[in-house]
């Protein structure tokens, strides 16, 4: 396959995932704000939440207070902030189009319709419920992507570098949401029992976890079999294990000659979330741990570009 094309697809495979991960992140925070919470408390929430996924600063430049409504805005429509839901949506739109030949008509069609409807939206009109709405309209039309794609595109190396795409930015963003969310909730004031399991199932929902939990745990949420789920559960359709699992896998089936010490370090970093113990990840300390993790698999990331798709030009 030619690097363009594999370039355009797992990119567009990773816009996809990232406009996703960011409904998931923002439906969370506005679930968590629905309790009791101090100003400071609000602002720590945002203020982590735009630092784990690098936009602290560029809201900073353009704000001068971190104010719930405008955080939510430029994270999800702001148009200049080049890592919103719409910028993401914008992007894998644009890169489906530079292979449109590439994909099924159906496939198109769904990523197409979804950039024309978003852009109907005026997220400063919306009121909480219809924001709820936007979030989860957002979470179905990824849904839908990646459902068209499996049921429609051939089990070649296109379809390798789209599920490369997909899960190399799922892990990412699963360890970041945990990171902020593990460390928000640990650090807030405890109110009450009744609080504290309504932001544990918050995190959970954030990531399609929580009927998950119950059918795996049955009884009460304690944090560190959240971590666990999150972490080391490969049933767990976006823990990490999972992902890197899957990275593993598309990886040895487009391997060159570029690719052997991006596919050891995939094959690493996959069997250390395969044969780990959550009792060890704890005693590492869970920040550092997914610190590392992040670094560790945006550097697969990064081998994947140089080993395969077109060379970063200046």
């Amino acid at each position: 396959m030619l690097s363009r094309t594999a370039d355009h697809l797992y990119w567009m495979a990773r816009y996809i995932e990232r406009a996703e991960n960011l409904a998931r992140m923002l439906d969370v925070n506005n679930r968590m704000l629905l309790l009791p919470q101090s100003a400071r408390e609000v602002e720590r929430l945002w203020r982590e939440t735009l630092d784990s996924i690098g936009l602290l600063e560029a809201y900073s430049k353009g704000h001068d207070k971190i104010i719930s409504e405008e955080v939510v805005h430029f994270m999800a429509l702001d148009r200049n902030n080049p890592g919103s839901i719409y910028s993401c949506l914008r992007s894998a739109r644009e890169n489906a189009h530079a292979v449109r030949g590439t994909l099924t008509s159906e496939l198109w069609e769904t990523i197409n319709t979804t950039w024309l409807k978003l852009r109907e939206y005026n997220i400063e009109k919306l009121g909480a419920d219809e924001l709820d709405a936007f979030f989860e309209w957002v979470k179905l039309r990824s849904h839908q992507s990646r459902g068209v794609s499996f049921a429609t595109m051939m089990r070649d190396e296109a379809n390798c570098f789209l599920r490369l795409g997909t899960f190399i930015e799922r892990a990412d963003n699963t360890a970041r949401i945990l990171d902020v969310k593990f460390n928000f909730i640990n650090e807030a004031p405890r109110h009450d029992d009744a609080s504290e399991y309504y932001q544990w199932s918050a995190l959970l929902h954030s990531v399609s976890a929580f009927e998950i939990y119950r059918k795996v745990y049955r009884d009460q949420i304690t944090p560190s079999r959240v971590a666990e789920l999150l972490i080391l559960r490969g049933d767990m359709p976006r823990s990490l294990a999972h992902c890197t699992s899957e990275v593993q896998a598309f990886l040895e089936q487009v391997a060159n000659q570029r690719s052997a010490e991006t596919q050891r370090r995939a094959g690493e970093l996959a069997a250390s979330l395969r044969f780990g113990r959550i009792e060890d990840v704890l005693e590492t300390g869970l920040h550092n741990y997914l610190t590392r993790f992040i670094t560790r698999i945006n550097d697969i990331g990064d081998r994947i570009a140089t080993d395969f798709l077109l060379p970063v030009t200046a």
